[in-house]
């Protein structure tokens, strides 16, 4: 049968169970409907660092995808593709490969023009990526050099613009829910506080969903600085309340506490995005509560077992939503293939499966909506009139 053209599929930014699903899904459509498909390994770092000679070898790089290679993966987590954060249009020196290094010679080198070259040398028709917003910007920026692109939203922080729902994030909530219930049994038995933190750089959908599901008494979002005595009095409250006395809160690392400039950082040393690596809030936040417990317990202080959750939520197998949302995801952008239509952020929202157009995914980011969804003074979810509200309750306006 003759080929209708070759797409070319990668997966950037971190790794979130359902990528190999969404994976598996383009591939089975696309060979069914009669084109030939290239996985591209570790993100838009196999674009800037293949060579587009015959002679070369690019294994590292991209490889032709089959059915039987998608079906082993697709019922696992993470990406058999590989996965980094690497951006070619501010890539650094110390990063450019070999052959490149006499082309480019600035400290930060935009190398898109040899990223077109390669997937041009590889015939691509169509460019499928699934990432978040920093992958998908730069999707953005192929699709505005004229490259055919249908983009899939990924982040198990749920903060790509535009969709109520990112593939990752059911599996993270899932994930959080469960080991919040299993830390809880030493946390009672000492009658500790506990203090877990969770992911959400910008947006705090990871600890306001799970802590509305009954995982935690209070939560601690990057949308709103926090008052460290208003929480250890109510958390002292909660503590009082439980007839096991312990108390729960979830703080997204990217939570700042009142009259602090900058979130908490794990080091300096920035990625390609200009992102550092956060971490340590939940630290903070522990420390703190012990030194200011006696202060709402008549004297006697409380203390407290603290616990990062990190890449356990990210790691291991999807769960059912994470297995279904990017089989129906594939299935969109190949329907978008087979019209010619390209530009387009595959999206959930109010329950319907849509597109919009991927210049989305560069006006702002995605975070909860306070006045909304979170009570500032309580440090809670609201739990208002749940009707006609989507599935996951908080929802994503379009721009």
């Amino acid at each position: 049968m003759a080929r209708k053209g070759t797409i070319a599929i990668l997966t950037g930014g971190g790794d979130v169970p359902g990528l190999n699903p969404a994976i598996r899904a383009v591939t089975y459509r696309a060979l069914r409907e009669g084109y030939r498909v290239i996985g591209i390994r570790r993100g838009w770092a196999g674009l800037v660092e293949m060579e587009p000679e015959k002679t070369a070898d690019n294994d590292a790089n991209f490889l032709e995808l089959t059915e039987d290679i998608v079906n082993r993966a697709g019922r696992t987590g993470g990406t058999f593709l590989h996965t980094s954060r690497t951006r070619p249009s501010h890539l650094p020196k110390t990063n450019l490969p070999e052959h490149l290094r006499a082309k480019y010679t600035d400290e930060v080198n935009d190398v898109t023009p040899d990223v077109l070259k390669n997937l041009e040398y590889l015939g691509v028709d169509y460019l499928i990526p699934i990432g978040g917003d920093d992958t998908l910007s730069y999707a953005h920026r192929l699709h505005k050099e004229g490259v055919k692109v249908v983009a899939i939203p990924k982040t198990m922080d749920n903060d790509v613009p535009g969709t109520d729902y990112c593939i990752g994030f059911s599996t993270c909530v899932t994930r959080t829910i469960e080991l919040a219930h299993k830390l809880r049994t030493s946390a009672g038995s000492h009658e500790r506080f506990l203090v877990i933190e969770v992911f959400g750089r910008y947006a705090g959908f990871t600890a306001l969903l799970p802590t509305m599901a009954g995982a935690a008494d209070r939560c601690l979002i990057p949308e709103h600085s926090f008052n460290m005595d208003n929480l250890t009095e109510l958390l002292v409250y909660d503590w009082k309340r439980n007839p096991s006395r312990y108390s729960v809160v979830i703080v997204s690392e990217g939570a700042k506490m009142e009259h602090e400039g900058e979130l908490s950082f794990e080091g300096a040393e920035m990625d390609q995005y200009g992102h550092r690596k956060l971490g340590g809030i939940g630290d903070k936040v522990a420390a703190q509560l012990k030194e200011l417990s006696p202060k709402y317990n008549n004297g006697r202080r409380i203390n407290v077992l603290n616990q990062r959750l990190g890449y356990l939520v990210r790691s291991g197998d999807p769960d059912a939503l994470d297995s279904i949302v990017p089989m129906a995801f594939g299935n969109i952008a190949l329907d978008l293939v087979l019209t010619g239509t390209s530009g387009r952020l595959i999206i959930l929202h109010n329950g319907i499966y849509d597109t919009i157009p991927l210049d989305v995914v560069t006006g702002h980011h995605k975070v909860v909506d306070v006045e909304k969804y979170y009570h500032l003074e309580r440090l809670r979810p609201k739990y208002e009139t749940f009707i006609r509200q989507p599935l996951f309750i908080m929802t994503s306006e379009f721009i």
